[in-house]
């Protein structure tokens, strides 16, 4: 694959950082095309998406530099190359819940509605940036042989080198694009607001603690060797989500 896009002099355009941009701008895109038909103005969207970029990447990055802190016990200047990778979903989703649903209530918007009309475009993004991960080589999955296997050659890809490996990054690609079409049509059916954003929660959960099970790289222990950080954190957000999804929902579906 091909970490760094270009060089043009001593600048270079990693590819990482491009699709995360992508990823982000595809994410706006789609949520202000929402934000008419939700009773949204375009302007705010962009206020809370600049929001979620900030808080994302600092929850994510932490949360990745905390799992991997003997990397940077001795280099703390890496810490902050996030061009080279490094970046947790959870860690990122976690940080940027907690600083809009702050933005929110100062800005007295409803939470739920306004986390339905921003989820489908979240996940779009999220598939766009994921082609990052596969250029760069990071989040990378263990040996395999089968037929789409994949094999890193470029010496700055952080996989393993000329071994083939499972594709986990593209299975992350494809499950958010299923992810994406999947909300498409919850968006256009829900009963309560909350419902999108909720079933979203809970899909990605499952989808990424499938995935883990093919990751190579790693990833932080939950239960011993066999559940990763990301896998437990799914669980217990999966679980919450689960909750609410059944307590908002109860006077729509329960008893009449």
């Amino acid at each position: 694959m091909h970490p760094v896009l270009f060089h043009i002099g001593s600048f270079n355009l990693y590819t990482y950082g491009l699709f995360v941009a992508l990823g982000f701008m595809t994410a706006v895109w789609v949520s202000q095309k929402n934000a008419g038909p939700h009773g949204f103005l375009p302007d705010t969207i962009t206020d809370i998406f600049f929001i979620i970029l900030i808080s994302a990447i600092l929850g994510a990055r932490f949360l990745y530099v905390w799992i991997n802190f003997d990397d940077y016990r001795n280099n703390w200047l890496d810490i902050f190359k996030i061009w080279n990778g490094g970046l947790v979903f959870f860690g990122g989703f976690l940080g940027a819940v907690a600083a809009s649903v702050l933005y929110l209530k100062i800005k007295k918007l409803d939470i739920w509605k306004t986390a339905d009309l921003i989820a489908p475009g979240i996940a779009l993004g999220h598939a766009v940036g994921r082609l990052g991960c596969f250029s760069a080589g990071c989040c990378y999955g263990k040996t395999c042989d089968l037929p789409f296997a994949v094999k890193f050659t470029n010496p700055e890809s952080l996989a393993p080198l000329n071994v083939y490996l499972h594709p986990t990054q593209i299975y992350s690609v494809f499950s958010n694009l299923l992810l994406f079409f999947i909300l498409i049509i919850f968006q256009k059916k829900k009963k309560f607001n909350g419902m999108v954003f909720l079933i979203y929660i809970m899909l990605y959960s499952l989808f990424r603690f499938i995935i883990e099970f093919f990751r190579g790289d790693f990833r932080g222990n939950f239960i011993f060797d066999f559940i990763s950080m990301s896998q437990g954190i799914g669980l217990i957000v999966f679980l919450i989500a689960l909750i609410l999804l059944i307590k908002l929902s109860r006077p729509f579906y329960g008893p009449k």
